[in-house]
């Protein structure tokens, strides 16, 4: 049987996942971008981005297991976007045509919508449903891969709580 893991998520030293006040314009809010400063800087980012360079070791190996063996993830509202997103029915996220993910993503949402076919196979789906009920329904849409819980902090800690 799958696993369910959260897994490739940053959090600070002092237990922080995102900072308070996300907006359009800030989607860390206050933390900005520094919970994500030690990717940005790793030989991966660099080559996903088509850049030369980066650095190697632990962080970069890291990175490159985001992807193998997961065959869906579960996200909360707050990482899809910002408060309010859901008025907007253009929104499709934050990272662009081609999201990282490249498998079904359930975005657990008071507002669900239409699913959202994206580019490299990551298919958007809006579900208002329990820890439970979303794992079951990502579970079946995995394949038999794993199950990742990617965020924000609220959602992993629904789902470790229940």
């Amino acid at each position: 049987m799958s696993q369910v893991r959260v897994h490739n998520f940053s959090i600070s030293l002092d237990g922080f996942g995102t900072g308070d006040g996300i907006t359009f314009e800030a989607p860390f809010g206050h933390a900005g971008e520094r919970l994500h400063e030690w990717m940005f800087a790793t030989r991966f980012w660099h080559e996903r981005d088509g850049q030369p360079g980066g650095s190697g070791g632990v962080d970069d190996a890291f990175l490159r297991l985001f992807a193998p063996g997961i065959g869906a993830e579960i996200m909360g509202a707050g990482k899809f976007g910002w408060p309010g997103w859901h008025e907007d029915p253009d929104w499709k996220g934050w990272w662009g045509p081609n999201p990282p993910f490249h498998t079904p993503v359930f975005v657990l949402t008071h507002h669900p919508r239409p699913s959202i076919e994206m580019e490299g196979g990551t298919t958007f789906h809006f579900v208002d449903a329990s820890p439970a009920e979303a794992l079951e329904t990502a579970r079946v849409a995995s394949n038999g891969l794993d199950v990742r819980i990617g965020g924000g902090p609220t959602t992993i800690r629904e789902f470790l709580a229940a």
